[in-house]
């Protein structure tokens, strides 16, 4: 059995054979198929990411069992997340969980029996946000590895950001990060980048820095509701104004340089742009579901296609098993196993939200 918890979980090829089956799930997507059943349970609410895999599961099959407001849980009465997936998995042959604590999907996939997908843990990853948002370069580019890709906006706090720069990185493309001061990208992840991945990444200040190289330009929103209490949200969102993207952008771009975006949209990305060509955030969107009813078949082993391996992290045990990410799953949640996890010689992360140990 697999998970997937993380995008630097699986590797190029594993990637290339999901979105081969992907390109098949397009057309069971309009006529229905029954390799799957499954169940979906979400601690946060994601009306987009949410409706994605639920589509997903009923267009293989299957139906769906859960809930999207925690409040109407036992959540309420202090139940821990270990207990809750001790429950659900009575019921479920697969579980997508979103939530606000990093690592809680790793801590999941612990107590569960069943395959464990990710679909958003606090600023952690989303790593099927990065499979829809790849899948669709290669569907509109071909090559990934040739691209220039600018990723901008909140990269601080944008879980879809890191992931997607793990996976740019694995399909060796370019990444150019485009950040104002306080939501740069977290140093870890560009550790990362360039120790693990060997990745080419460049750092500018502005889009306009850097949108003549580019051929994507990855917008992300401002995350207000993962902003640090001590952080003047006013001043944020009026350094987050710089980073619109509108039409006299757009005019010092190359005539074939997409716009993407994880959505939802608030202002980063002008309405002006919304009848430009290069736009396919809505397209975007819509590659969700087959990128998900073809991760989901595979997990369930519900085809004739290699399955994902699973990978065993290089654990080392601790005295003290809370991290200190404040948003940590091990800050929340009773009797976490006390693990980082060695991401390479002398240089440990905390196993739950990847931060250094």
């Amino acid at each position: 059995m697999r998970h997937l918890i993380r995008i630097d979980e699986l590797i190029r090829d594993e990637m290339t054979r999901l979105f081969d089956l992907a390109a098949d799930m397009e057309t069971l997507r309009e006529m229905g198929s029954d390799l799957c059943k499954g169940r979906i349970l979400f601690y946060e609410p994601s009306p987009r990411t949410r409706l994605s895999f639920e589509s997903a599961m009923i267009r293989l099959g299957g139906s769906v069992l859960g809930f999207s407001d925690p409040q109407s849980t036992s959540f309420v009465k202090h139940e821990t997340l270990a207990d809750t997936v001790h429950m659900v998995c009575n019921y479920a042959d697969i579980i997508v969980i979103r939530h606000p604590h990093a690592g809680a999907a790793q801590l999941a996939a612990q107590h569960s029996p069943v395959p464990v997908v990710n679909a958003g843990d606090d600023s952690h990853q989303h790593p099927t946000q990065t499979l829809t948002d790849l899948y669709t370069l290669r569907k509109t580019r071909g090559d990934i590895s040739s691209l220039t890709v600018g990723v901008c906006g909140d990269l601080r706090y944008g879980r879809a950001a890191h992931s997607l720069a793990y996976g740019l990185a694995t399909f060796g493309a370019k990444i150019v990060l485009i950040a104002p001061d306080g939501l740069t990208m977290p140093d870890e992840i560009v550790w990362r980048l360039n120790h693990l991945y060997g990745a080419t990444v460049e750092t500018v200040a502005s889009p306009m820095d850097a949108i003549a190289e580019l051929d994507v330009l990855y917008v992300n929103r401002l995350q207000k509701e993962r902003l640090p209490q001590e952080l003047d949200p006013a001043a944020v969102v009026e350094i987050a104004k710089q980073y619109r993207i509108d039409a006299e952008t757009m005019r010092h771009a190359r005539p074939d340089c997409l716009i993407m975006h994880p959505l939802p949209r608030v202002d980063e990305i002008a309405r002006e742009l919304d009848d430009d060509p290069r736009a396919i955030f809505f397209e975007q969107s819509s590659n969700g579901v087959p990128v998900r009813m073809a991760l989901m078949a595979m997990l369930l082993n519900r085809v004739d296609r290699p399955p994902l391996t699973e990978k065993s992290p290089d654990l080392t045990t601790h005295a003290d098993p809370i991290c200190h990410n404040p948003v940590c799953i091990t800050q929340h949640e009773p009797r976490v196993a006390p693990l980082s996890h060695r991401v390479a010689p002398d240089h440990q992360v905390c196993l739950y939200c990847q931060l250094p140990y």
